[in-house]
């Protein structure tokens, strides 16, 4: 197992999660605004403290990891990066190489993980670019990169879909699909289709509670989607039709 929680809470918005979660895969934290999806990818990625239970990342409690280690293992990306400076696509790429940076120059394993992190996301193309310039589209793939650039073993991914169009959501959903074949990535999301359709696992908050964890058609029942979200769906040839 990659995470493993127990009985895990937090202050406010987390009570007496528990689950395991595999080293490779595709998982999805969904539920209604305030049910505790960040709060809990927060305290995955290490970023909530002091957190209540236990919740561990390679048989290690959370709390224990060095910094710099941690890193090294887990990439976080929040819904939203504010960048002021002009920096370009490629700079920002490099800024997912810090917990690797051992001097004031690049290395060329620096260089070599930026063009593969960059080429996965097909951003090479605009490298030069200012990246305050980029769509909102340009900009998810570009912060993605970043995080591959870290070369984590789990990438952790806090609405990735916000600010995106149908089309550029598809694309980061694929994209992440294929990437969960061989690392674990763990997406809170507000788009249950998107669950049932790219998922290979869902866990459902509730109130700071887990309400339902599985498969996403085991997760998803319309008779949970009814009492969670308050809203009527039929689920029809894999998709959830809402009333």
């Amino acid at each position: 197992m990659s995470f493993r929680a127990s009985a895990l809470g937090f202050a406010y918005g987390l009570y007496d999660a528990t689950f395991e979660l595999p080293p490779s895969g595709f998982v999805t934290i969904a539920g209604p605004n305030g049910a505790g999806k960040s709060t809990l990818l927060g305290i995955l990625a290490g970023l909530r403290h002091p957190y209540r239970g236990e919740c561990q990342y390679r048989g290690v409690e959370i709390r224990r990891w060095r910094r710099h280690e941690f890193a090294r293992k887990v990439a976080f990306l929040p819904q939203s990066v504010k960048l002021e400076f002009p920096f370009s696509a490629e700079q920002v790429v490099f800024m997912g190489r810090a917990p690797y940076a051992d001097g004031w120059f690049e290395s060329q394993e620096d260089h070599a993980a930026v063009a593969r992190a960059m080429a996965t996301t097909d951003t090479l193309a605009f490298a030069a670019r200012d990246f305050r310039s980029l769509s909102g589209g340009e900009k998810q793939r570009v912060i993605l990169a970043s995080a591959l650039a870290q070369e984590p073993e789990t990438l952790l991914l806090d609405e990735p879909t916000t600010f995106l169009d149908l089309k550029h959501q598809l694309a980061m959903y694929r994209l992440l699909a294929v990437l969960a074949k061989r690392m674990l990535i763990v997406a809170v999301t507000h788009d249950l289709n998107l669950t049932l359709r790219f998922s290979d696992r869902a866990i459902v908050m509730e109130d700071g509670r887990i309400a339902a964890q599985g498969s996403p058609v085991e997760a998803l029942a319309p008779s949970l989607i009814d009492r969670v979200f308050g809203v009527h769906t039929e689920l029809r040839d894999g998709w959830l039709v809402y009333d």
